[in-house]
């Protein structure tokens, strides 16, 4: 968040910069005003460019055992541009290396998710899949795994056949 602070401020600076070489240049026939509209225009223009790169470098920069199963994209009525093409600013990501599977109950699976949010901190969840079922469940407070590979207290949730954390998981080990 800092840096993209300063990169912003820097890139007003230099359009300002350049602006004041071109004003000049001219021979001050261009108006003054043109050196604040140009610096303001750069700072919007990199904040801009930083909402959208973030999805990029983010995924990219992430191990090859996590696979991105969801992402949420972003409008606002104060960011107009996002209407035209909306950017993403959360996903939540599979470690896939973490999925498990019990011996006793083959259809269910637990793995690591994670999940990413711009100006958030990443937040870890364990997840229990029921294959056979189509049903996902958080591993929270008051959720017992049991020996034989079932789960007390689990607040299960129904999901379509096409459900990328439940696909994934099933499909993995």
């Amino acid at each position: 968040m800092f840096l993209e602070l300063i990169a912003t401020i820097v890139a007003g600076i230099a359009a300002a910069g350049i602006m004041m070489v071109i004003t000049r240049a001219s021979g001050g026939r261009l108006p003054k005003w043109l050196t604040p509209v140009a610096a303001g225009a750069a700072m919007i223009a990199a904040t801009i460019s930083n909402e959208y790169g973030w999805y990029g470098r983010t995924s990219k920069s992430l191990p090859d055992e996590f696979m991105i199963v969801d992402t949420v994209e972003s409008k606002a009525l104060y960011r107009p541009w996002t209407y035209v093409r909306p950017y993403v600013d959360r996903f939540a990501a599979l470690d896939v290396q973490s999925v498990q599977r019990h011996d006793e109950a083959p259809a269910m699976r637990m793995a690591d998710m994670y999940f990413f949010g711009r100006w958030a901190p990443v937040n870890k969840l364990s997840v229990i899949a029921d294959c056979a079922a189509l049903r996902r469940a958080a591993v929270t407070e008051g959720v017992t795994l049991n020996a034989d590979g079932s789960a007390t207290g689990a607040a299960w949730l129904p999901v379509p056949l096409d459900d990328p954390l439940v696909s994934t998981m099933c499909e993995v080990s």
